[in-house]
């Protein structure tokens, strides 16, 4: 009997409700669908967990409607610095790529990392030119700008110079994509990828690369991928912080998230998470007005939510 269960994220910085047409609402969501279709075809295919987060963070890498990839935010200089990483919690074998310029699919550049048996993390045009060295497509800067990015830059710019950056709205500051899944086998994966925030200073890292705060797994424990500002995630460890309370405390997989995340309120932050545990519970909290995220249970029963409230979006088969 099939017990994989997948749960993605496609980060807590979400438009307003009137901020986008119902067509460009049904577009993200369906893009969220596609997600969990590519990691949970791994999945029933007896694929390992690894290879699904991959799968789903692709897609979403892919589609310009989250902060990942094609649609990534533009840092104070124009340009795009990509980061991502990748874990497999049967070996706890990591790879991360970090301001990256060129690689079109960040999360495959970090399995290339992953795989290479010795290397956890590459930065810069290292990164890029390891990632063509090891087949993975490299595109120009223009692939990954859309309209709403140099809006949203543009938009940052004038908030700094008016002092308003405090009135920001999480969408316009940053974004993320994730994923974790728990395969057949029991064995555990997560993976994020991320453009990092609006107008970050070049050069800027946060946790979506860092093994044990924006992403971690552990088999028999759980998987993490976080979204929200990275730098506070980094201090707080929060992956592993995750994964120590439900090893060492027993905390159930709800507990630990819920007080995790509670851990960052006194910062006034915007942040968010999905994990799974070894079981097959799945966790999702999130302190903003939305979260994109999507989960399939083992029964392949698969939902999709924006804001507040959760679609079902039919069964995929278990």
């Amino acid at each position: 009997m099939n017990q994989s269960v997948l749960a993605i994220h496609g980060g807590c910085g979400v438009l307003a409700r009137e901020d986008l047409s119902d067509a460009e609402w049904r577009e993200a969501r369906q893009h969220l669908t596609e997600a969990l279709r590519a990691g949970w075809a791994v999945l029933t295919g007896g694929g390992r967990a690894v290879d699904a987060v991959e799968a789903a963070v692709v897609v979403m890498e892919d589609s310009p409607h989250f902060n990942a990839g094609h649609g990534a935010a533009l840092n104070h200089d124009g340009l795009h610095e990509l980061d991502a990483s990748i874990m497999d919690g049967a070996t706890l074998a990591a790879g991360a790529i970090v301001a990256a310029q060129r690689i079109r699919n960040p999360v495959k550049a970090a399995r290339a990392v992953l795989e290479s048996g010795t290397l956890a993390m590459l930065t810069g045009p290292s990164a890029d030119l390891y990632a063509e060295a090891h087949g993975v497509e490299l595109v120009d800067q223009s692939y990954f700008t859309t309209e709403r990015r140099r809006d949203a830059l543009a938009s940052m710019i004038r908030r700094g110079q008016d002092g308003t950056l405090a009135s920001a709205s999480e969408a316009e500051k940053h974004g993320t994509v994730g994923a974790v899944a728990l395969d057949q086998h029991g064995h555990l994966a997560a993976a994020t990828s991320t453009g990092g925030y609006t107008n970050k200073p070049a050069g800027r890292v946060g946790d979506s690369p860092i093994i044990g705060a924006g992403t971690y797994a552990r088999d028999g424990v759980c998987a993490v991928s976080g979204t929200g500002q990275g730098e506070y995630f980094i201090r707080h460890v929060l992956g592993h912080e995750i994964a120590s309370r439900i090893a060492y405390l027993g905390e159930s997989l709800a507990t630990a998230t819920d007080t995790v995340l509670a851990d960052l309120a006194p910062y006034r932050i915007g942040a968010g998470l999905v994990s799974v545990d070894a079981t097959g519970h799945v966790a999702a909290p999130f302190n903003t007005g939305g979260m994109f995220r999507g989960w399939v249970m083992a029964n392949g029963d698969a939902s999709v939510g924006i804001h507040a409230e959760i679609e079902p979006v039919g069964n995929f088969g278990s």
